[in-house]
């Protein structure tokens, strides 16, 4: 389910009274803004306790387009592994 940015920052706001709106703005924007840019040097993030990301690199190959069979010349890219953390495993699977 994905989260809008408003969304987690009126959570946070919801969550810590003390603070101020603009400062957990300021917050998520400079987080949003390292984990990006880690992404794009091909470098792991990881939040101890909650999940890793990791880039990885496609390799690029000839594929097929299914409705004409045609091949297709798909360029290497880059996609994010993602892996969650045995704890948020066990709290998201308990019942």
């Amino acid at each position: 389910m994905p989260v809008a940015k408003s969304d987690l920052i009126k959570k946070l706001a919801d969550a810590y009274p003390g603070f101020i709106r603009s400062d957990l703005t300021r917050l998520v924007d400079i987080l949003l803004f390292e984990i990006q840019g880690s992404l794009k040097r091909n470098e792991s993030v990881e939040f101890r306790g909650a999940f890793s990301l990791r880039p990885r690199l496609q390799k690029a190959r000839i594929s097929r387009n299914p409705r004409t069979n045609q091949k297709v010349d798909t360029p290497e890219k880059k996609t994010l592994l993602f892996r969650m953390s045995k704890e948020w495993s066990k709290k998201i699977n308990e019942k």
